[in-house]
C-alpha cells in the first residue's frame, strides 16, 4: 500500500509541475512571468484558456496623457467587438461602493478596520479615456470596462449602471468576456495604430524612467485619499448604518 501510495505522490507531484510550467510557458506568450502582479497573470491565463489570441491581450500599459504623465492600465485586449480594459484589484474584507462616489470603501476585521481607495469605476474610466485620446483614427470603437476583484473579498454594497461597465469576481471574467464577443463587430478604421499604441504602452513598462514618473504621479493623487480608520472594539461593526449614510 505504501508502494501504491508513493507512485501516486510522485505522479500527482510530477503533473502539478508539468501544469504549472505550461501555464507559465502560456502566459510568457503575453508577458514576462514576473512583471505585473499575480492576479493579472491569472487574468492572462483565463484570457488564453478562454481562446483569446495571446497577440491581442496587452499586458501592464503605459499610456502618456496629454499633461505628460503617465497612467498605468493593467490590461487591454482587442477583441472584434471593441476593446476591453481591465483594471484588477486584489483586496479583502467588505468592499462597499457607489460609481459616482470617488472613494470606495473596504472594510476587514469585522468592522474595526476602513480603508478608502480611489474608485476602480472612475478610474478604469481614466484608463479608457486616455488610451482614446491616442487613437485618432479609430473614433467611435467601442470600450469595455471590466473591474475584477481578487483576494478575500465580498461586494456588501456595490452600485453601477454605467454602460458597457462590468464590476466582477474573477470566476465570471470568461462568461463576461463571451458575452462582450456576442456583441456586434466594431467598425475599426485603423488597426494597425491600435496595435501600435498597445505594444508602445507596454514597452513603455521597460523603462524605469517612465515607470518611475506613473509611480510618483500616483504617489502624489494618492495623498488626497482619506485616511484608514481604526478601532479595538466591535462597536464600529454597529456603527455601519452611519457609515453607510455617509457613502450615500
Amino acid at each position: 500500500m505504501s508502494i501504491v501510495f508513493f507512485i501516486c505522490l510522485i505522479a500527482g507531484v510530477a503533473y502539478f509541475v508539468y501544469r504549472k510550467q505550461k501555464e507559465r510557458a502560456m502566459i510568457e506568450q503575453v508577458t514576462p512571468i514576473t512583471r505585473g502582479e499575480w492576479s493579472e497573470r491569472r487574468v492572462v491565463l483565463k484570457l488564453l484558456k478562454a481562446g483569446i489570441n495571446p497577440g491581442a491581450i496587452f499586458h501592464d500599459l503605459y499610456i502618456k496623457k496629454p499633461n505628460g504623465e503617465y497612467t498605468q492600465i493593467d490590461m487591454a485586449v482587442a477583441t472584434k467587438a471593441g476593446i476591453i480594459v481591465f483594471e484588477i484589484k486584489d483586496y479583502s474584507g467588505w468592499i462597499f461602493g457607489d460609481e459616482h462616489h470617488r472613494y470606495w470603501t473596504k472594510i476587514l476585521s469585522y468592522g474595526r478596520e476602513k480603508h478608502r481607495f480611489y474608485n476602480p469605476v472612475m478610474q478604469n474610466k481614466g484608463h479608457i479615456q486616455a488610451i482614446k485620446q491616442c487613437l485618432r483614427h479609430n473614433p467611435g470603437i467601442p470600450f469595455y470596462s471590466i473591474i475584477v476583484f481578487f483576494g478575500n473579498c465580498e461586494f456588501k454594497n456595490i452600485t453601477c449602471n454605467a454602460p458597457n461597465t462590468c464590476i466582477i469576481y474573477p470566476h465570471s471574467i470568461c462568461e463576461v468576456v463571451a458575452d462582450i464577443l456576442r456583441q456586434p463587430d466594431a467598425n475599426y478604421g485603423d488597426k494597425r495604430e491600435i496595435m501600435n499604441v498597445f505594444t508602445q504602452a507596454a514597452c513603455n513598462g521597460n523603462d524605469p524612467a517612465i515607470v518611475a514618473s506613473q509611480i510618483n504621479s500616483a504617489a502624489y493623487y494618492g495623498r488626497k485619499t482619506p485616511r484608514s480608520t481604526y478601532s479595538s472594539s466591535f462597536g464600529s461593526l454597529f456603527g455601519l448604518g452611519y457609515f453607510m449614510r455617509r457613502l450615500r
